[in-house]
């Protein structure tokens, strides 16, 4: 794994807070100290679409900077759950608003390597790739390594 232009090498891990995107995760922060990598973690999180009331309008209104905020924490907490103290690794974090495949998939422009969980569905679906990771392994412009979570007993 080389870096572009005499920079370290990227990995960009995408994390939404599940058992299956810490492992991803944890797989990115292990490869970056191997190759003297820099990981940077990325985020996706969209506003939700509510249906139309027929009626007053509802008191309150989401703020989108609560949505942006809930991402930002999982992104934290998921670093600290991972890479503690001792990490040698530069970390960064990018928190988008958008769909999860495509921001990622931005995000990987000029990277090394994506590193991307998935979940599965339960049952016949645990043995396919969830829709994001799908999505990822189709259109990143760089390699994907997909982990699942150990504990499902398939990663």
């Amino acid at each position: 794994m080389t870096g572009n232009s005499g920079t370290p090498p990227r990995i960009v891990a995408g994390v939404d807070g599940s058992a299956s995107s810490l492992a991803a995760l944890r797989w990115a922060v292990r490869q970056a100290e191997l190759t003297g990598a820099t990981v940077e973690v990325v985020i996706a999180w969209r506003y939700p679409v509510l249906p139309v009331p027929v009626g007053p309008p509802p008191v309150a209104m989401l703020d989108p900077a609560d949505f942006e905020k809930a991402a930002g924490k999982t992104v934290t907490e998921a670093i600290h759950a991972v890479a503690g103290p001792g990490s040698n690794v530069q970390v960064s974090t990018k928190v988008r608003e958008g769909n999860a495949a495509q921001v990622l998939i931005d995000a990987a422009a000029g990277a090394d390597l994506l590193v991307v969980g998935s979940r599965g569905h339960g049952g016949f679906a645990e043995a396919l790739l969830g829709s994001v990771s799908q999505h990822c392994v189709l259109h990143a412009p760089c390699p994907v390594v997909i982990l699942r979570d150990s504990s499902s007993g398939l990663g």
